[in-house]
C-alpha cells in the first residue's frame, strides 16, 4: 500500500481545511494518507503544543517515508513550500495543486519546480480532482514499473 504525505496550509490560514479534507478523503483510495490530521482542524488544535523541532523532525520521517508528496498550495505557506523542496531532494514523486480561480497567484518558485515527470504542477477546479488524482497516480505507476 502507497504512503502519501498531504499538505496543505496550518500557519499560513486554515481557510480550506475543509477542502484538505476532502482531498485526503480522495487520496486515501490510492493510499495510506501519513498527515491526515492537515484536514481535520481539532487534530490541528492538538498539535499547537508540538515543540517545532519535534513537528519538523516527525513531518521529516513522514516524508522520508512517503511514496509521493501531494500538497494544496492556493493557500500559501512557507510550511509547504518547505515540505516541496525537501521531498524534491528526496527524488520523491510531487504533485502540486493550485485552483486559479481564487484569483490568487502561486509562486514561481513553486510553479516552477515542475518538471512534467516526477514534480506536477496542477491547476484545476475541484471538480476536476479525481481525474487529477487519477492522471498523477497513473503517471506514478509507469515510472516505478
Amino acid at each position: 500500500m502507497r504512503k502519501l504525505y498531504f499538505g496543505g496550509s496550518i500557519s499560513g490560514g486554515r481557510q480550506d481545511c475543509d477542502l484538505y479534507a476532502r482531498i485526503i478523503a480522495q487520496l486515501e483510495t490510492y493510499g495510506t494518507v501519513l498527515t491526515k490530521y492537515v484536514g481535520d482542524q481539532a487534530a490541528v488544535e492538538k498539535e499547537k503544543d508540538l515543540a517545532p523541532k519535534a513537528n519538523h523532525d516527525r513531518d521529516i520521517a513522514w516524508l522520508k517515508e512517503c511514496d509521493a508528496l501531494i500538497v494544496e498550495v492556493t493557500q500559501a505557506s512557507l510550511g509547504v513550500g518547505y515540505e516541496i523542496g525537501r521531498a524534491v531532494a528526496m527524488n520523491k514523486m510531487v504533485l502540486i495543486l493550485f485552483r486559479p480561480e481564487t484569483g490568487k497567484k502561486c509562486s514561481k518558485m513553486v510553479e516552477g519546480a515542475a518538471d512534467g515527470k516526477t514534480v506536477i504542477f496542477k491547476e484545476y477546479s475541484e471538480s476536476q480532482l479525481p481525474d487529477v488524482l487519477a492522471e498523477f497516480f497513473s503517471k506514478m505507476e509507469k515510472q516505478t514499473c
